[in-house]
């Protein structure tokens, strides 16, 4: 993928740290709340 003419080689590389950074906060929220909704199910389900 190319780069957009207005942005350096420095810029693009802290572009992508930052989307990086991004995408692994997104992965962490969706795991927590994934594991979240996995704990309610379990505990409902030995409350039962």
């Amino acid at each position: 993928m190319a780069n957009p003419p207005s942005m350096s080689d420095e810029e693009a590389a802290a572009f992508r740290r930052r989307q990086k950074g991004r995408n692994i906060a997104m992965f962490a929220v969706l795991a927590g709340l994934a594991a979240l909704f996995f704990a309610i199910t379990i505990v409902k389900m030995t409350h039962h």
